[in-house]
């Protein structure tokens, strides 16, 4: 859009409206309309007035800035015939056209809007020209002053004269305009930046191009493009109710007297057209308003069928690709004859149940090459079929076995759609209609295609997030452990929240590793940041806890070297962790913290909470800081609850204030761990929330024991020497403690497994007396200790050779078994499954 200055020459300018129609479609040939331009403020007064604007209303610049743009733009009805015309210019709007740019002038319209109106001005001060006006008006948002932009045409430039010379139609549908403004305008570069917010088809080379050729020629450029629309469809006018009655009447006197029908009649064959393009825009309007509130692929399928139901068709049925609903990806390409379809939704006006028993949602079927679905899905494009013959309503109901779909389908008008993503058909649409009802045509193709695209387009999205949803939650499972509800002496609940609904993985994690002795260790963990980098390295210190657990390190130790692992890894792994080893039968825990924030130990005794007071060394991988381990009795019934920040420290709030509602709420008493673990998260969340922090935006790590501890009377223990007789012994001392505690049918294989055991242990010893335990738990739990370090392993036996067999009965006997290093050397333990009572 021009400046209104006089830069450039008059060669330089496009035709101006006095030089007469064929100048103008001149002009519109060589691809160039005079456009005139007026920015109004946000006072409804005129900031900018171009020298288009001049021209086409006749209104010198300088007498237009400043003034009401009321009092100069066409937005009301016609002067009376014995009103004198005013230097300027009367105006007369088409029916419901000048309402709008009123409303867009005075504030009450946000959205852009468009229309046509009738000018008439003075022209060689005696003749009164009358000239057709197309307007677009677009609001505009910012700072500045500037509140609406207006564009105006003389629709003289925008028609050609056919061979006949009559004036041929406005081909305004492959037109969009492209403006530009010249940098000494005020706020110019303001609004040249929303030049593709303004014309959304508009790419950012297009917009560089038009911009250049504006500067470089200084004026308005119209540009004809076949692809590009403009972002409002302007209405092209109804005529008068008043005049519209008068050519029916008109039309009606003719016929009766047998004379020709006047020509001005066929006008309305085109407001028909128009208002049946108006009534599509309206319903593609309203469709996009139902659809894609959620990105639920289910509750945007249903969306999508309830809102063509039954406004556009009486039957809509949606299938998609079986990898879309699995939420899965699926190869390049185009579908074939082999590609399976999912019926997604059913959506019809008939009696209730016709459809469903026929053709029931869930079913999944190929289609045949020589059908119209299938050249619908090949083609990515429509396929309108008006009426369904009997020759092809028999062809489709073919692919039904046993099911005759003939009466539901036979003589409908059939419309099929494809549901169409970055060039990818996910799906597609089956359209019908009753064979009562006027039969699709091609403006129903044109907007069963537009709808489609949205849906398509909202399909994809849902699709993505499910997507991506489910590659999060197969993230989350395979780091997060499952932990088993029920360990040596004590039971255990376990709770992960995810910061924020778009992020399902996070650094937080907890575990618990079984260890020799009937031993538990504890851990909770949390990276710091968020996300899959986060998630990536929680992974690996995890693995790394779990196999430093494994060989039995005491807990100062373990972190010692997990410090190390991370220092290793990079500067930027940092992570704080508190890790407990509960044992027992002693009845105590061993813990230590790195800069992680303390646990909280519930009494069983008088339900007293307690934070446990523990050294908090350095989070891990800052290196060079020791770790120091705390010994806390503990008593059958207590519980430990070890938890991440995300659950008691919110942003602008104290931690102490989290830390306190912790201890308080994990006293109070609940029917189960679950129960327990759920009471605490909502009590830490309505301490937040009265405090009017809102909610959290930290992924949470929860994790709570109870100590049931062991009794004294459910184990037993040996020392045994190293002498091969002792094998003997052991299996002796074995089936009596068995016959003791109730588990004689257990004897046999107790007997076997230890005796294997035993007489490895003495074979490979060095010094050290062999020890043998037997815990009775939840299982039988049998350990042998001795101080060699190498760990057997299962090997392949010969049928000669005289070793190498006994791990593999335990292997088979047993309901598990395993091996850890201890300080001293090594346990070999198994379990078996205890009798039903």
């Amino acid at each position: 859009m021009d400046n209104g200055t006089d830069r450039g020459t008059e060669r330089d300018t496009p035709p101006s409206r006095g030089a007469g129609t064929g100048a103008a479609t001149a002009s519109a040939v060589a691809g160039r309309i005079p456009l005139a331009v007026v920015v109004v403020d946000r006072d409804g007064l005129v900031s900018h007035w171009s020298r288009g604007a001049g021209r086409l209303f006749g209104v010198p610049k300088d007498d237009a800035i400043g003034r009401a743009a009321l009092d100069l733009l066409p937005v009301s009805g016609a002067l009376p015939e014995d009103e004198d015309i005013s230097p300027y210019g009367s105006y007369g709007a088409y029916d419901g056209l000048g309402p709008d740019l009123e409303s867009s002038l005075d504030g009450r319209l946000s959205y852009p809007a468009a229309g046509r109106a009738r000018l008439t001005v003075p022209e060689h001060d005696v003749v009164h020209a009358r000239v057709d006006v197309l307007w677009w008006a677009y609001p505009l948002v910012g700072p500045g002053r500037e509140r609406l932009l207006v564009l105006a045409a003389d629709t003289a430039g925008l028609r050609q004269d056919e061979p006949d010379g009559s004036e041929g139609d406005l081909a305004f549908e492959r037109i969009a305009p492209g403006f530009a403004l010249h940098t000494d305008f005020p706020g110019a570069e303001e609004l040249a930046r929303r030049l593709p917010e303004i014309l959304p088809s508009m790419s950012v080379d297009e917009s560089a191009r038009i911009v250049a050729q504006v500067l470089e020629l200084g004026y308005p450029v119209l540009e004809f493009s076949q692809n590009d629309r403009v972002p409002v469809t302007p209405d092209w006018g109804v005529p008068r109710r008043i005049e519209r009655k008068a050519r029916r009447e008109r039309a009606a006197r003719a016929a009766a007297e047998g004379l020709p029908l006047p020509h001005e009649l066929a006008d309305d064959a085109e407001d028909l057209e128009y208002a049946a393009v108006r009534e599509h825009l309206e319903f593609l309007n309203e469709v996009s308003g139902k659809i894609g509130t959620s990105l639920d692929l289910a509750t945007t399928i249903i969306e999508v069928s309830k809102a063509v139901v039954p406004r556009f068709t009486d039957v809509a049925g949606t299938y998609l690709r079986e990898q879309v609903v699995a939420g899965e990806g699926f190869p390049d390409g185009v579908p074939d004859t082999t590609t399976m379809w999912h019926r997604v939704a059913l959506e019809h006006t008939d009696e209730p149940g016709r459809w469903d028993d026929v053709v029931p949602v869930g079913e999944a079927m190929p289609f045949p090459a020589h059908t119209p679905f299938f050249q619908c899905m090949t083609s990515g494009e429509p396929v309108l079929v008006p009426r369904i013959s009997e020759e092809m309503g028999h062809a489709i109901a073919s692919q039904f076995e046993k099911r005759d779909i003939r009466p539901l389908i036979t003589n409908r008008s059939m419309l099929i759609v494809p549901l169409k993503a970055r060039n990818v058909v996910l799906g597609f649409m089956i359209l019908l209609r009753h064979p009562e009802r006027v039969e699709f045509n091609d403006m129903d193709r044109v907007t069963g295609a537009e709808l489609a695209a949205r849906a398509g387009l909202v399909l994809d999205n849902a699709r993505m997030y499910t997507y991506q949803e489910s590659v999060a939650e197969a993230l989350q499972d395979s780091m997060l452990p499952h932990i088993p509800p029920r360990m040596a002496g004590c039971d255990i609940a376990t709770r992960y929240l995810p910061g924020t609904l778009l992020g399902r993985v996070g650094g937080d994690w907890f575990d618990s590793v079984k260890l020799p002795g009937a031993r538990t260790a504890l851990v909770v963990g949390d990276v710091m940041g968020h996300g899959l980098n986060s998630a990536a390295m929680m992974g690996q210190l995890r693995t790394a806890v779990q196999t430093m657990a494994a060989l039995d390190l005491p807990p100062a130790q373990l972190l010692r070297n997990l410090d190390d692992l991370a220092q290793r890894l990079g500067d930027t792994y940092l992570a704080t962790c508190l890790y407990a080893v509960y044992d027992p039968i002693a009845s105590e825990l061993l813990i230590a913290n790195a800069g992680h924030i303390p646990p909280v130990l519930v009494r069983a005794g008088d339900g007293r909470s307690e934070l446990l007071d523990l050294p908090t060394g350095a989070p891990i991988g800052v290196g060079g800081v020791p770790f120091e381990a705390v010994r806390v009795r503990v008593e059958p019934g207590d519980r430990i609850v070890m938890c991440t920040d995300g659950l008691v420290e919110v942003r602008g709030e104290d931690i102490g204030v989290g830390l306190a509602t912790l201890s308080e709420s994990a006293a109070h008493p609940a029917a189960s761990m679950d129960d327990a673990c759920d009471s605490i998260i909502r009590a830490l969340a309505a301490t937040f929330s009265e405090a009017g922090r809102g909610g959290r935006k930290d992924d949470v790590a929860l994790l709570m024991a109870r100590l049931n501890g062991i009794e004294p009377d459910d184990v037993a223990e040996w020392r045994l020497a190293l002498d091969p007789i002792e094998v003997g012994r052991a299996r002796a001392v074995v089936r009596e403690q068995l016959h003791d505690w109730g588990l004689a049918k257990l004897a046999p294989n107790a007997e076997l497994l230890v005796s294997e055991l035993v007489t490895n242990a003495v074979r490979h010893s060095h010094s050290c007396p062999v020890e043998l335990r037997l815990v009775r738990g939840d299982t039988l739990l049998c350990e042998v200790d001795d101080d060699d370090h190498d760990l057997p392993t299962l090997r392949s036996a010969g049928p000669e050779e005289e070793f190498g067999r006994g791990l593999r009965v335990v292997s088979a006997l047993a309901r598990e078994w395993g091996t850890s290093r201890t300080k001293a050397g090594k346990t070999v333990w198994f379990e078996l499954t205890l009798p039903r009572c």
